[in-house]
Order: structure tokens, then sequence, then C-alpha cells
């Protein structure tokens, strides 16, 4: 079977070689294109599934960010921040001529988004926020600083779904052994030494650290400019970055979202369940 996405490339403002996965979608296509931003620790791999479906009748764009997956690493560890992952992709939508888009946007990648719509108001015509809100709770930063860089490698593909199992268990409590292997899948890689390590810079962990990276402040005035835009809003029950408080408060705000909650999955859902992809789908549905 033939691949439905192409493997492309663009280039960042500093000269790094950035790639994404673009899922070209019918000719026809009416509606309009979606762009997916990935988890900080994640890559164009977390969407396989769901830009597999949603390529069906429009094009899909899945950038990696610098740092992750087939991109380019920085020299300055410092770029590894939210602004600057924006500037890049905001370069590569200038480059493809997009004014008008869907985003779906995981943890760091819903952050990005609250960052492009209060910047430009008025192109994001639908938006999925997986598990992230403009209020991060604390303990969810302190869990991710606790595993972010930290360099693990594994010797086999079930070694690393074990290892993700024993850090992550408590937020996919129900996963067997097929389904850490998914995710091992998903999130690591195999190094020219032969084992098995996490597909992205181990350097990510330094910037994050810093205040106003993990969580760039006054992200409620951001999510202003998505008022009365569509909105799903997915949450994990188990989430400890995303708090049933900052849901209230995003819906009071935003008329136009709507919530799913995801028993029994903490942080983040992987938006293939089934509840979880028959909203995405209504929500870009009204979008053409």
């Amino acid at each position: 079977m033939a691949a439905t996405y192409e493997d492309r490339y663009w280039t960042s403002s500093d000269g790094l070689n950035l790639h994404y996965r673009n899922y070209p979608g019918p000719e026809d296509a009416a509606g309009v294109p979606v762009l997916c931003l990935h988890g900080l620790t994640r890559n164009a791999r977390d969407f396989a599934d769901l830009a597999e479906a949603l390529c069906a009748t429009r094009r899909v764009i899945v950038p990696e960010m610098r740092g992750r997956g087939e991109s380019d690493y920085a020299p300055d560890s410092d770029t590894y921040s939210p602004a600057t992952y924006v500037s890049d992709v905001e370069k590569l939508l200038a480059e493809q001529g997009i004014t008008r888009f869907a985003v779906i946007g995981t943890s760091m990648g819903g952050l990005m988004a609250m960052i492009m719509a209060a910047a430009q108001p008025g192109r994001m015509v639908a938006l999925v926020m997986n598990d992230i809100g403009p209020e991060v709770d604390a303990a969810g930063v302190s869990r991710i600083s606790g595993y972010v860089g930290q360099g693990r490698s594994y010797p086999t593909w079930v070694h690393a779904a074990r290892g993700l199992a024993e850090a992550h268990g408590v937020a996919f409590p129900d996963y067997d052994l097929d389904q850490w292997l998914d995710l091992a899948k998903r999130t690591m890689t195999v190094t020219q030494n032969g084992r098995i390590s996490f597909d992205y810079d181990m350097a990510i962990a330094e910037p994050f650290a810093k205040p106003g990276n993990a969580a760039p402040g006054n992200l409620w005035l951001a999510f202003e400019a998505l008022r009365g835009v569509p909105m799903l809003v997915v949450r994990g029950a188990l989430s400890d970055l995303l708090s049933p408080e900052t849901v209230r408060q995003m819906a009071a705000r935003n008329p136009a979202m709507t919530l799913v909650t995801v028993p029994r999955v903490g942080h983040a859902p992987t938006l293939d369940e089934p509840e979880v992809r028959a909203a995405i789908h209504a929500l870009l549905d009204g979008t053409e």
C-alpha cells in the first residue's frame, strides 16, 4: 500500500533543517488544512493514525519541532522554547501559503496554538486542545521535569515498553504490553549503537527548567483570542496537568467549546480513543 504522506522539510530562520509529514488529502478537498502540533518529548508519529483518518477529506500537516524526530537538533538549547517553535511553524505556514487552518495541539502543541492565536487572531477556524489549557498545574510540570532529558536507553522494544510502563503506569493504568509497545515505537528510535532511546535531543530539558518555558505566562490573555472559535478540549480524567477547574474557566470564556473526558487515562490521551475521534471529526466537519 502506498504511503499517504510525504516526508518534507523546511528551513528555520536560524538555518535548521526541519521535518514535517505532509498528508496531501484528495485533490478536491473542501476542508481547511489541519496542523497537528505534538507535545514536549514527542514527534510526528504521535498523529500517525489520526492523520491517516483525517487526510481522507483534507490536507494534514504534522511538523516535528526542532530537536525531535527527523528535525535538526539546535546548537543553542535556549531555542528549545514555545516562542521559537511557533516562529518555526509560522515560517512553514507562510512558505505553504496557508492563511486559514485548524489546529490539533497536544500538551505543548496546545500552548503553541494559543500563542499563535494571540499573535494573529482570526486564522484558526477550529482547535483541539489535548490535555492542556491556559493554566498548567504545577504537579504535572514537576512530574515532567522528573523524566525529561534523562537519556535512558534499552536493549529491546520489550524492555523499552516495560520502562515506559514503570514510569507512566499511573497515567495509563489499563494499558497492556501491546499498548506500551505502541507507545514506545511512537516515542523512541533505534540508535546507531543498536540501543533504543527517546527520539529527541536531551538538551530540551535545560530551557524547560527555566521560568516561562514549561508554561508561558499570561496565557489566559492568549486564550481570549480564541473566544468564539469552535474548540474541542480533550482531558484525561487522571490528568495532573489540566485541572477540572481550568476546564470550567475555559468553557466560561469560550461558549463554542465542547469537552470530552477520557476515563482511566492521564496525560495525555492518544486521540485515537473512539469518543475522541468522533468528536474531532464532528468539530472539523463544521469547518467545511
